[in-house]
């Protein structure tokens, strides 16, 4: 084995920490024997106006599921369920920023989706039209997304953070016919004016036609006649029930931008049929819902988290959400545990970054609420670090809650890795996203697309077409076949390093160009990162790198202190150690910045990009999606005044 890998295998926890029963092999047995009758047996869950005639039709690298198949969206979410019991079960718990709080049931949300399908009809939009929803997080979002579904329509959510430019880039993309927005936003106690960014971005996107404005607060916007309508005066007199287009199970539900580091954004194109099956198996394999559990996953709409476990799978299994319109921190770092206790959350899914933030402000504040309707606990969005994993078990689950570690991505529709309560849970090891789910078929492979042995680091595929996977990019196919397909033909390449360990278990260590080169050693970002947060002085750590005339590259940490903590050099010096002792003396940083915080996007994530950037002195590049331009100054500042110390 390499010294590579021995660093890579000396990163990782070995011991679990909690230990269930093992008894999904004979569901993945069947998914690999008998691909083609394991998804029919999960689409047939679900209610189809008309059967398929062929589960999957593979031309590589497009799959098409279902083929043949009728179905609709919205009448999975909501119809099939306001003839039973559910009926006056409450689907949506919304809270606020400014601690309103709003329910919906089941029976709610038909006839809204059903009053608002009907005006979107009213304004031209047919079957195969694309509409843009740019909306702050209220349940009109999610109204206005299944009413699109229910006609027909393909929708596309734009997150609300975007800018003017970014919003008019995607619009011109789709070629948008409708948008739908609100007034205003609300975001850290900030109004965010959402009407007058999409009027601004209309100005150079004529494809636009009509604008339906949501009154969140009653602000004056300028609404130009015959373009721009007020949501709520426009469904007083629509009828309240409209019904469901019987689509294609190939039809174009929604486009979904992903966030390029340069370039035009790239419009991930997801199917009806397929991705719905795949929202319903996950939801139900990972999260294991029943009829009486709160369930809140806390992602934003505008992203593919939101899409399919916060609307697509919680509404398919008849599921009650929570969502809440503000951030974790605002007004105060205990809203969200104030929330769970309010609500009696059950199921909670949130991001690691966020769990870090959280973990900064200690344990007082989630201990003095009372998180005792939790039972299982999930993560999303990038690897989490063992000592994260570790708080979030022991001190939010009370160690009594199983922690689901799912891999997954825009591309993929649903998570690819992870624990699963519903069939049976392996032992889980923290920051592990531990085992394929079944009908994935994952692989690690080198640079020739040869599976690597356990223990050595190599680049994460799929090997087989699952029903969850995106169509295409839209109207680029060719850039489709080039990212996803090019590299290791005949399986979708996710752009992720990772490795397994003894006991197959995969881990997740970051995107493949997020590997440093140090000495002739590869290290991936994520490893470092990890090895930082072992230290009990970290909250958060971003790692990246510089050009080094003798060693290839050298290796720039900034991090963030836990409260109460002061920078200085013996902690310099203790992280330098923790860093030697966790991945060896080739990983020693070279220079050490304490931040107060670290760039990121508004959904919680890391921009990694924006820190390798400040660190290399390069171009920033886009930082449309960027929570806080103050906290890249503050990197920069901290860059410039190390340099002015060495070079005086």
């Amino acid at each position: 084995m390499s010294r590579e890998s021995e660093d890579v295998l000396r990163s990782l926890p070995t011991e679990s920490r909690f230990y269930p029963s093992y008894r999904y092999s004979s569901q993945v047995a069947a998914a690999h024997s008998s691909p083609d009758s394991f998804w029919s047996s999960q689409a047939r869950k679900l209610e189809w106006f008309r059967n398929w005639d062929k589960v999957l039709e593979w031309e590589e690298p497009y799959a098409r599921w279902f083929v043949g198949g009728t179905i609709n969206a919205s009448f999975n979410a909501l119809d099939r369920h306001i003839h039973t019991s559910r009926r006056n079960k409450v689907a949506y718990i919304w809270e606020g920023e400014n601690g309103e709080v709003r329910s919906l049931t089941f029976q709610d949300l038909f006839r809204e989706v059903n009053k608002f399908a009907n005006l979107l009809v009213a304004q031209g939009i047919v079957r195969g039209d694309r509409i843009a929803i740019y909306m702050p997080m209220v349940p009109e979002f999610i109204i206005a997304i299944l009413a699109a579904t229910r006609i027909g329509a393909t929708f596309s959510v734009i997150f609300s953070g975007f800018s003017a430019m970014a919003l008019a880039g995607r619009l011109n993309d789709s070629k948008t016919k409708l948008v739908v927005t609100a007034d205003v936003g609300h975001r850290r106690g900030k109004v965010l004016k959402l009407k007058e960014i999409v009027d601004e971005a209309v100005t150079s996107a004529p494809s636009v036609e009509r604008i339906v404005v949501y009154r969140r607060e009653g602000k004056d916007v300028d609404m130009k006649e015959g373009r721009d309508i007020w949501w709520q005066d426009s469904i007083k007199d629509v009828k309240t029930y409209l019904a469901p287009e019987h689509l294609d199970s190939t039809h174009p539900l929604f486009i979904l931008y992903t966030s390029g580091t340069t370039g035009k954004p790239k419009g991930a194109v997801h199917g009806t049929g397929g991705y719905l099956t795949y929202a319903y198996a996950t939801q139900k394999w990972v999260f294991d819902g029943r009829e009486d559990d709160v369930y809140w996953c806390t992602a934003d709409i505008g992203w593919i988290t939101g899409h399919t476990y916060v609307i697509f799978g919680p509404l398919l299994h008849g599921l009650t959400s929570v969502i809440f319109e503000g951030t974790p921190d605002y007004p105060t770092p205990e809203k969200w545990w104030e929330i769970i206790e309010r609500h009696k959350v059950s199921i909670f899914y949130t991001t690691p970054t966020a769990i870090r933030s959280l973990m900064r402000h200690g344990n007082d504040l989630p201990n003095k609420h009372d998180l005792g309707s939790l039972r299982l606990l999930g993560t999303v969005g990038e690897p989490i670090n063992p000592a994260a994993w570790e708080w979030y078990y022991d001190i939010i689950g009370g160690t009594r809650c199983p922690i689901v570690d799912t891999f997954w991505q825009t591309e993929t529709g649903g998570i690819l890795i992870s624990p699963s309560p519903n069939l049976g849970l392996v032992p889980l090891k923290p920051g592990s996203a531990t085992l394929p789910l079944p009908g994935i078929e994952a692989d690690i492979v080198d640079e020739n697309g040869s599976s690597v042995p356990l223990g050595v680091r190599g680049f994460l595929v799929i090997k087989r077409p699952w029903p969850g996977m995106f169509a295409n990019l839209y109207e680029d196919p060719e850039r489709y076949k080039e990212v996803y397909w090019t590299k290791f033909p005949g399986s979708y390449y996710t752009g992720d390093y990772a490795v397994r360990d003894k006991d197959g278990y995969f881990w997740l260590l970051g995107r493949a160009d997020e590997v440093l080169k140090v000495s002739g050693h590869r290290l991936g970002t994520i490893e470092i990162e990890d090895a930082l947060m072992g230290h009990s002085s970290i909250a958060e750590a971003a790692v990246s790198s510089r050009p080094d005339p003798i060693k290839g590259e050298g290796i720039i940490i900034f991090a963030v202190l836990k409260r109460g903590l002061s920078p200085s050099q013996d902690l310099k010096d203790g992280l330098k150690q923790q860093v030697r002792k966790v991945l060896g003396p080739i990983a020693t940083p070279d220079e050490i910045h304490f931040v107060s915080a670290l760039p990121k996007t508004r959904s919680g994530k890391i921009m990694r990009r924006v820190v390798k950037a400040v660190a290399s002195g390069a171009s920033i590049g886009d930082v449309t999606t960027l929570e806080d331009e103050a906290s890249v100054e503050e990197l920069k500042k901290a860059v410039e005044e190390f340099s002015k110390t060495v070079s005086g």
